[in-house]
């Protein structure tokens, strides 16, 4: 949703179907502001909002630190989803065929079932689509930002990026988040079609997608 976005919207019949919305899944591109989106909208809804805290849940359950799981999810490449394919048709379920990214990754699906079980939700991330595929009221949202100088100044100001290493680090976490989201879905990250909402922070600002976000819950 970007400049064409329009009262009709907003219509009585349309709230009447959005309004049955529970969880809020987003993922979204480096430097387009959705965790401070999803932050916002946690804080102005009262809702939870879980993003490096399954990491944190995945660390304590496991006893593995949260810097080690986070090079598991960069590590994890398209041989994975295989892997997982095979086992589950195998029948065999004998976990130990899986990889240590493998693990991980199943270890997280569980805690976000686990934290979608107290309710109302916002997951960031960790292809958390994926792990409620099976519960009604899930709204799958990709935020992105048109405006590659507002893309930029964002990720200077929000993560102390110095200018010069801006386009590496940018391309660098977009990969990660590609590859992990394949692995485990065998969908394009940056497929739209995988999303039921496309928020466009640049037009519509941090505020606009709180917004937008918040009439659906």
């Amino acid at each position: 949703i970007g400049s064409d976005w329009s009262s009709d919207v907003c219509s009585s019949d349309l709230k009447e179907i959005i309004m049955n919305f529970k969880y809020i899944t987003i993922e979204r591109e480096y430097g387009s502001g959705g965790t401070k989106i999803a932050r916002k909208l946690a804080e102005e809804t009262g809702l939870p909002c879980y993003g490096k805290e399954i990491l944190e849940a995945v660390s304590k359950a496991n006893d593995i630190p949260v810097k080690d799981i986070e090079k598991y999810e960069e590590n994890v490449t398209g041989s994975f989803l295989y892997t997982l394919y095979a086992l589950g048709k195998s029948g065999i379920g004998n976990s130990d065929m899986l990889s240590l990214e493998g693990h991980i990754f199943i270890a997280e699906q569980a805690e976000i079932q686990k934290m979608a079980y107290g309710g109302k939700a916002i997951f960031l991330g960790h292809c958390a689509c994926e792990a409620l595929k099976d519960q009604n009221g899930v709204l799958k949202v990709y935020i992105r930002c048109s405006d590659e100088n507002e893309k930029k100044k964002r990720i200077t100001e929000d993560y102390n990026i110095p200018e010069r290493d801006v386009q590496r680090t940018q391309k660098h976490f977009n990969k990660k988040r590609a590859n992990y989201y394949y692995a485990n879905t065998a969908k394009r990250w940056d497929d739209m079609n995988n999303y039921d909402v496309i928020l466009d922070s640049a037009v519509l600002g941090i505020d606009g997608c709180v917004n937008i976000l918040k009439s659906v819950l």
